[in-house]
């Protein structure tokens, strides 16, 4: 046999040391007090430990009509720049989902001029028709509708994202349903009143100017407040957490100021991974409320994108007030206490415009960051109306019950499994079995690791794994007795049926691995869930069953004295 199989034998058992130390709170069910050193749990799944689930729809009615109104406005006074005096009519149309508006001229000779105006700068926007009594009439395009739609779904998602994190929920699930409703699914939240006014709510989005002739003492503040033993964990509210620190240091801060974040968060498990801290006004007298559009525009001269800003009448009065007040400074842009952008304000910006300009990049990152801030500003400026369709609160007890239903199936299964194991193929049967039971610890670390969540198709994907590291382990001893029918001795014999096997193992696995990456990719909800734990289980079967066991095979016959095999 090859040599220094002690030396990997121990790697082995530190590596189910670690392991163990990872599950054991779970399987203990210790509290985040226990004195393992890795104290993290299983995520479970709504199926699993119960929560809310609901259904939300959008009112694309309200959206249309919001769209056409607010491009009524901005036609009104791009006429009014090209000289010809207008006012906005009235709704004329009784259709909720194709409402059209009317602007009404002062000169009825200006129709021509106006629809040409008009068509150029709106032209992909509305659809636009005009009377000989000076009326223009429009509505949108079919082309903008669809763009509305997909915009009003990916805010509403991106507010609602930003509401649950500050609700504190581990592992929410967020995703569409076709064009027009939102699933949401909250796992170990039963108060549907409180979700249901959190969610609905529309992100809140302020002005604030920064001071950064304090800049240097922030690391000092954040050093006492680490010292003061404030620390965000995951699962906390964000907002509670800036509130402490605050408390904390409200001797040290200058007057009116407080701290404020830049966080960057993992969109998929609400993980924040980056946090960079601020000081900001606490007050701000520019609010989302004021913000009547932001939208991606092009820098002709740099070919660079930027985000622009369009206020209302009294927002433009009180943002040019600000920038003129604060020029030379940075204004931060903050969206539910989280700083977006941080801007220099290099004069007084009137007219009820601004741009943002985005940091060094190349151009498809610098895109995504001007989008995603876009979409975020529109998010709070721009409430998009939701309809709760279906509310549910699926209990503890069915989560209980299945939970207890689950494990019953799996013990029963993977009993009869090994059982079978130890007596066909005897010793050698043991060491399967010590292999399988690595196998499923190995597979719950890393769940914990990873901080998946596990669901019941998750629990099936175990099972799963336990029938494949079966498979691997027949594939090994069939050529193991092969080998020995052939009057080999049982070191060779070991030697040369991991190294015929292991092609038959890999091919077997890649192949499920690529049924699992498929259903990872397009897959939702617990589709995801089952893909996840499936391809974790395939890479530690591959490891257990070919590498584990040849470990406890070399130790099996390490000193070459054995004569027979228990196989």
């Amino acid at each position: 046999m090859a040599r220094g199989w002690w030396f990997r034998f121990s790697f082995l058992a530190a590596l189910t040391i670690v392991a163990l130390m990872s599950v054991a709170p779970t399987a203990f069910n210790l509290t985040e007090k226990s004195s393992f050193p890795m104290k993290s749990k299983i995520n479970l799944g709504l199926d699993l430990q119960g929560g809310l689930y609901m259904v939300l729809g959008i009112d694309f009615n309200k959206v249309y009509r919001d769209e056409v109104i607010g491009n009524g406005r901005k036609m009104v006074n791009l006429l009014k720049e090209e000289t010809i005096e207008a006012k906005i009519g009235d709704l004329v149309s009784s259709d909720a989902k194709d409402p059209k508006q009317a602007i009404v001229l002062t000169k009825a000779t200006d129709v021509d001029r106006a629809k040409d105006i008009l068509s150029k700068y709106f032209g992909n926007t509305i659809r636009l028709t005009g009377e000989d009594n000076g009326t223009l009439t429009y509505g949108l395009s079919r082309d903008f509708v669809k763009e509305v739609e997909d915009t009003a779904l990916s805010k509403s998602i991106e507010v609602i994202r930003n509401r649950i994190d500050e609700f504190g929920v581990t592992e929410p699930e967020i995703v569409s349903q076709g064009t027009d409703r939102i699933v949401v699914q909250l796992p170990g939240v039963k108060d549907i009143d409180r979700a249901k006014d959190l969610i609905g709510k529309t992100a809140k989005l302020e002005f604030k100017v920064i001071n950064d002739e304090h800049a240097a003492s922030i690391p000092d503040w954040m050093d006492k407040v680490k010292k003061a033993g404030i620390v965000f964990n995951k699962g906390d509210r964000f907002s509670d957490y800036v509130k402490k620190i605050n408390e904390t240091l409200a001797a040290d801060l200058p007057k009116g100021f407080e701290i404020a974040f830049s966080k960057e968060s993992n969109k998929n498990t609400n993980e924040i991974t980056n946090m960079e801290p601020y000081l900001v006004e606490t007050g701000s007298s520019l609010t989302g409320d004021e913000l009547q559009e932001a939208f991606v525009r092009m820098d002709q001269e740099q070919n660079r994108p930027y985000v622009a800003l369009e206020f209302k009448a009294n927002g433009a009065k009180i943002f040019e007030e600000l920038t003129g007040a604060n020029t030379g400074k940075r204004l931060g842009i903050v969206l539910d206490g989280n700083v977006y952008s941080a801007p220099m304000v290099n004069g007084r910006i009137a007219g009820g415009s601004a741009q943002i300009t985005l940091g060094a990049g190349d151009y498809n990152t610098v895109m995504s960051e001007a989008r995603d801030l876009a979409l975020v500003l529109r998010a709070g400026a721009l409430p998009v109306e939701l309809i709760f369709e279906e509310q549910r609160v699926v209990g503890p007890s069915l989560g209980a019950d299945a939970i207890a239903k689950a494990q019953y199936a799996s013990l029963v299964g993977a009993f009869l499994v090994l059982a079978f194991m130890c007596f066909y193929y005897k010793l050698s049967g043991v060491i399967a079995t010590v292999t399988i039971v690595l196998n499923v610890l190995f597979t719950l670390s890393c769940l914990i690791a990873l901080g998946a969540t596990l669901s019941l198709p998750g629990i099936a994907g175990i099972a799963l794994t336990v029938g494949m590291a079966v498979d691997g382990n027949i594939l090994i001893y069939e050529r193991i007795r092969e080998e020995l029918r052939l009057g080999i001795s049982p070191q060779e014999a070991v030697r040369i049926g991991f190294e015929k096997a292991f092609w038959a193992i890999a091919d077997a696995n890649i192949t499920t691995a690529l049924a699992g990456i498929c259903l990872l990719n397009f897959g939702t909800g617990p589709v995801r869930g089952f893909a996840v734990t499936l391809l974790i289980g395939i890479t530690t079967t591959v490891y257990t069953a070919y590498f584990v066991s040849k470990i406890l095979f070399e130790v099996y016959v390490s000193k070459g004295a054995k004569k027979s095999l228990s196989i």
